[in-house]
C-alpha cells in the first residue's frame, strides 16, 4: 500500500459481512434453553370419590402456544414413566376449573391438570403414583422434579358447602314452622277445588251404592308422587270407612300394593271402623303397562264406580283410563306431577291436582299439625329460593351489562358444583 493508506471498503462487502454475521449464529447456535416447571406439586384430587390426583405448577414467562407441557406418570419412583397427557403451554390453569371460590383458588398463574384412573394408567386409592412434567419445544425438554401422590375418596365435598348451609336453613325454617303449628298457630292454605271435591266424590259414591276406584299410578315406592298417592289414599279410606263405602285399588307393583294395604287398614282404624277394611280391596293385576290399563278399563265398565281417583305418576295410559272413566259418568279427580299427562287429565277429569298440589293433599285433607307446619316451612323456603333467583338474574344481567365479574362470587352461593 502506497503511503500506508488502506483502500476504502466496498459497501457490498459490508452488507454481506453483516448478513453473514447475523445468519451464522442463528443457524449454528442451539435455541434458548427452556426453564423446567417451577413449584411442581402432586396431591389427591379434592372433593371427589377417589381415583384421581391433581398436578399443579407455576406458569412460566415463556409459556406460549408454540411450547407444550407433557405429563408423565409411573408406579415406581424410578420409572418407567408413561406420557399420560400433553397440551399447549398457554392452557390448563387453575382458574379454568369450575369450582366455587371458597373451595378452589381461581389462579391464572398456576397450571392445573386432573389425572383420573384409566385403562392406560390405573390409579388405586391409597397407593402412591409418581409424576413429573416436562416443558418442550419439540427439540428439547426441561423436566420438573418427581412428586408422589395417592388418590383417596373424600368424606366431604367442600364445593357443595353452600348446598349444605341452604339445607340447614330450610330445615330450620320447617322445624320452626312445625313448632308454631303445634302451638296452635293457624296457617293460611290456598283453596284447592280438587281436594274440596273429595268429600263430594265419596258422598256421591255412598248415595249411589257404588264403589270408589283409586289408582296410585305407574311408579314404584321410590317415586315421590307414588308416596303422595298412598298418603292421600289413607285420607280417602278414612272417609270412605266412615260412610261405609267400598274402595277398589288395583296395582301394577306388588310393593306398592303391600304399602297401600297397610295405609288403608290404618285409615279404617282411624275412622273407628276396622271392620270396614277388606283384604281383597287391594289387588295386583300385572306389571305390563297396557295390560294393566285394559284390566282397569274393564273394571270401570263392569262395576261402574261412582268416583275415580287417579293419583301418582302416569304415562301413555293416562288418557285411556280417564276417557273410559268419563264415559261411565263417574266423578273423576286426578293428581300428578307428570307434566306431559296433565293436558289429558285436565280434559277428561272433573278436577286435577297440578304438580305440588298432590304433595300438599295430605296436609290439606287431614289438617294434621305436623303436616301443616311442614307445608308452611316448605312454602317459605320456596319463596326464599324464588327471591334468590330473581336477585341472581338481576345481578347476572348487571354483570353482563357492566362487563365485570364482581357479582360472580355472590352468584356461586346458589350454584351446584359437581
Amino acid at each position: 500500500m502506497a503511503g500506508g493508506r488502506r483502500p476504502p471498503a466496498r459497501p457490498f462487502g459490508r452488507v454481506a459481512a453483516l448478513a453473514l454475521g447475523l445468519w451464522l449464529p442463528a443457524a449454528g447456535a442451539p435455541g434458548a434453553a427452556l426453564e423446567p416447571p417451577r413449584d411442581f406439586r402432586a396431591f389427591d384430587m379434592p372433593d371427589d370419590s377417589g381415583g384421581a390426583v391433581a398436578l399443579t405448577w407455576r406458569a412460566g414467562p415463556a409459556d406460549s402456544k408454540d411450547l407444550r407441557y407433557q405429563v408423565f406418570a409411573a408406579h415406581q419412583a424410578g420409572g418407567p414413566f408413561l406420557k399420560v397427557a400433553e397440551f399447549p403451554a398457554n392452557t390448563r390453569y387453575m382458574a379454568d376449573r369450575a369450582a366455587p371460590w371458597w373451595a378452589w383458588p381461581a389462579r391464572q398463574d398456576v397450571h392445573f391438570i386432573a389425572l383420573r384412573s384409566s385403562s392406560a394408567f390405573p390409579l388405586t386409592d391409597g397407593r402412591p403414583a409418581y409424576f413429573k412434567v416436562a416443558l418442550t419445544d419439540g427439540t428439547q425438554a426441561a423436566e420438573s422434579s418427581v412428586e408422589a401422590a395417592a388418590p383417596r375418596g373424600n368424606f366431604f365435598h367442600w364445593g357443595k358447602l353452600n348446598n349444605f348451609l341452604l339445607l340447614l336453613v330450610l330445615s330450620g325454617i320447617i322445624l320452626v314452622s312445625i313448632r308454631r303449628a303445634r302451638r296452635g298457630r293457624e296457617f293460611f292454605l290456598r283453596r284447592i277445588p280438587g281436594l274440596d271435591a273429595v268429600e263430594e266424590a265419596i258422598g256421591r259414591a255412598t248415595e249411589m251404592g257404588r264403589p270408589i276406584l283409586y289408582l296410585t299410578g305407574s311408579g314404584d315406592m321410590g317415586d315421590v308422587s307414588t308416596i303422595a298417592a298412598t298418603v292421600v289414599l289413607g285420607e280417602v279410606a278414612k272417609r270412605a270407612a266412615a260412610y261405609g263405602t267400598e274402595i277398589r285399588v288395583p296395582h301394577r307393583d306388588p310393593i306398592v300394593m303391600a304399602v297401600c294395604q297397610e295405609v288403608q287398614k290404618e285409615g279404617c282404624i282411624a275412622a273407628g271402623r276396622p271392620d270396614a277394611y277388606k283384604e281383597d280391596s287391594n289387588f295386583f293385576i300385572t306389571t305390563d303397562q297396557f295390560s294393566y290399563t285394559a284390566a282397569v278399563d274393564g273394571i270401570m265398565l263392569r262395576e261402574r264406580p261412582a268416583a275415580n281417583f287417579f293419583m301418582g305418576s302416569y304415562f301413555a295410559e293416562s288418557l285411556l283410563l280417564a276417557e273410559t272413566g268419563a264415559s261411565t259418568g263417574a266423578i273423576q279427580i286426578a293428581g300428578t306431577d307428570s307434566d306431559a299427562q296433565l293436558p289429558f287429565f285436565i280434559t277428561a277429569c272433573d278436577y286435577t291436582l297440578i304438580g305440588e298440589e298432590l304433595y300438599a293433599a295430605s296436609a290439606y285433607l287431614s289438617r294434621e299439625r305436623v303436616l301443616l307446619g311442614t307445608l308452611r316451612g316448605q312454602d317459605v323456603g320456596k319463596a326464599i329460593f324464588l327471591l334468590a333467583m330473581v336477585v341472581g338474574a338481576g345481578l347476572a344481567a348487571a354483570g353482563a351489562l357492566l362487563g365485570t365479574p364482581a357479582f360472580k362470587p355472590l352468584l356461586q352461593l346458589f350454584t351446584d358444583f359437581k
